[in-house]
């Protein structure tokens, strides 16, 4: 069973419309209980971090999340949604995140005053990724392949070893994938990224343990 986490802040039809293109019937669900029997979880999210870590404990789904995580379930962080998975947030303050991958999601860097190539804050739009080398999951995509972002932070893990594929803005090589054991996260959206997010979401749906 594939459980699409609904807690009030995520783009819960485009994502589940990808999933049913690649020949999968997705739960949408926001009941505690559906995370203990699932067999891959799907976390997506939009808006600001301490807004959306609300939305999970009004829910209570805190517990579950990190419970099925212990449990090796393979869970699949998109946008907020990755961001989530990490120790803090520090979007409109500093908050608690799910803690399952170390890190911190920060800002990112602003365009210097002098780089006619500099990025506008939030990064809307089209970029490639650097994956790294036997990347979990994400190791599918191909060095022509360009994902969709919506993002004014990003997921800044403490161990390198966490980072999965990175992309360049403003100077600065900025972590957009992170994997740790059978979780894995994209600050992306696959699921507006055409046949590569397509790719990479059926990998997920393949994979017995997020790897």
């Amino acid at each position: 069973m594939i459980v699409v986490v609904d807690y009030g802040r995520g783009n819960l039809f485009s994502l589940g419309q990808a999933v049913r293109q690649l020949g999968a019937e997705p739960v949408i669900s926001d009941d505690p209980a559906m995370l203990a029997r699932a067999e891959r979880i799907i976390f997506p999210g939009v808006g600001a971090f301490g807004d959306a870590m609300a939305g999970l404990r009004e829910r209570g789904l805190v517990d579950p999340l990190r419970a099925a995580a212990r449990a090796g379930t393979p869970i699949l962080g998109i946008c907020v949604g990755c961001q989530l998975l990490l120790t803090r947030g520090e979007e409109f303050g500093l908050h608690e995140g799910l803690d399952l991958i170390s890190g911190t999601v920060a800002r990112l860097p602003d365009p210097q005053a002098d780089d006619p190539d500099g990025a506008r804050i939030p990064n809307v739009g089209w970029r490639p990724l650097d994956v790294r080398e036997a990347a979990p999951m994400v190791g599918v995509l191909q060095p022509d392949d360009w994902m969709y972002f919506v993002h004014s932070y990003a997921p800044m893990v403490d161990d390198e070893n966490d980072i999965a594929a990175t992309t360049r803005i403003n100077g600065a090589d900025i972590p957009v994938a992170i994997a740790r054991g059978s979780i894995v996260g994209v600050q992306f959206h696959p699921e507006k990224s055409g046949p590569a997010g397509l790719r990479l979401l059926a990998r997920f749906l393949e994979t017995e343990n997020g790897s």
